[in-house]
């Protein structure tokens, strides 16, 4: 089989491009589909910050099917289009190389994303990246030359993932709990987390003024990557969890598949920041939003989850008040 300039295609697992290069420095690398919104995330982690930085700047510059480029101090998330489109690296590549994202396509129940890197950004995609934990193989055009002066277009597979959100919200009581700290704990249990990665942990403070509140009347979102296959195992695990080792009478959680947060939600969570709403409507905001909320102890913790799931992607406003200058 031949490349795109007449080379003999080499295919890799993860641990023979490790094997051939050596250990490299990439330590997380998934790919989120949501197939709804014709859109995808990935998400790779670094061993320090520099890598990451070089590679979201040079990304960005070159265009493609990428549409936003995020860095949260090792971890580097990038929003992108499923498909293919031209990539521009522009006259500056050939004095401090470049790198790019060319296109990402679903095929069954993996993802394929083809990279270009040249002079050292080819390290980068070719040794370093195509041996992350997650890779399922790489395919290359021509694997005989990587780093110097030198250019390199990789296709690398990975399982397709989407991304699951758990609001859990009245864990805790006057006595004891604490609902960000039960969040935190789940996401570390091997039963969970050998079946979703957790992405973020964010806690929501909703209104201060609640009466029935314990103490900061916050809820706690965690995100997970997961197989879809798995979703439904992971999401019986999260609320075996929750029911498990909540103190309240109150408890609920609810969840959503997708890497876009319906309005109905966004508008649910941030009025659940300065109002005092009643727990039907948190039920009709899931219902139109095509989120889930399960009731645990009781329904009124039903308020705090969905309120949690519509600020998840808000940033410091999920843990802010409307009063805070942000």
């Amino acid at each position: 089989m031949k490349g795109s300039e007449g080379c003999k295609m080499e295919v890799l697992t993860a641990e023979e491009v490790r094997k051939r290069f050596g250990p490299m420095f990439c330590n997380e690398f998934y790919t989120i589909v949501d197939k709804k919104i014709g859109r995808a995330q990935i998400i790779e982690g670094c061993i320090a910050k520099g890598p990451i930085e070089w590679d979201a700047v040079n990304r960005k510059r070159a265009g493609g099917i990428v549409e936003s480029v995020e860095v949260d101090g090792t971890r580097l998330c990038m929003n992108v289009k499923i498909g293919k489109e031209r990539v521009s690296f522009g006259p500056s590549s050939r004095d401090v190389g470049a790198q790019a994202l060319e296109g990402l396509e679903v095929v069954g129940d993996e993802v394929e994303t083809i990279w270009l890197g040249l002079a050292g950004a080819s390290v980068g995609i070719g040794a370093c990246l195509a041996q992350a934990p997650g890779v399922v193989r790489a395919e290359y055009d021509d694997i005989s030359h990587i780093g110097g002066a030198h250019k390199v277009r990789v296709k690398i597979v990975t399982k397709k993932m989407i991304r699951m959100l758990y609001s859990i919200d009245d864990t805790d009581t006057k006595e004891g709990g604490a609902t960000w700290a039960l969040a935190l704990k789940m996401s570390r249990e091997p039963e969970i987390s050998n079946v979703g990665k957790m992405l973020e942990h964010r806690i929501v403070q909703l209104n201060p003024y609640v009466k029935e509140k314990t103490t900061n009347c916050c809820a706690t979102v965690v995100s997970f990557a997961v197989e879809e296959p798995k979703k439904e195992i992971l999401t019986k695990k999260v609320i075996e969890y929750v029911a498990k080792n909540t103190f309240s009478k109150e408890t609920c959680v609810a969840y959503y598949e997708g890497l876009s947060i319906p309005r109905e939600l966004v508008d649910f969570g941030l009025a659940a920041k300065n109002s005092f709403l009643a727990t039907n409507l948190a039920f009709q905001a899931a219902d139109k939003s095509g989120a889930i909320v399960k009731v645990v102890t009781g329904e009124r913790g039903a308020i705090g989850a969905v309120a949690g799931l519509g600020c998840f992607d808000l940033g410091l406003k999920a843990a802010s008040l409307p009063t805070d200058n942000l």
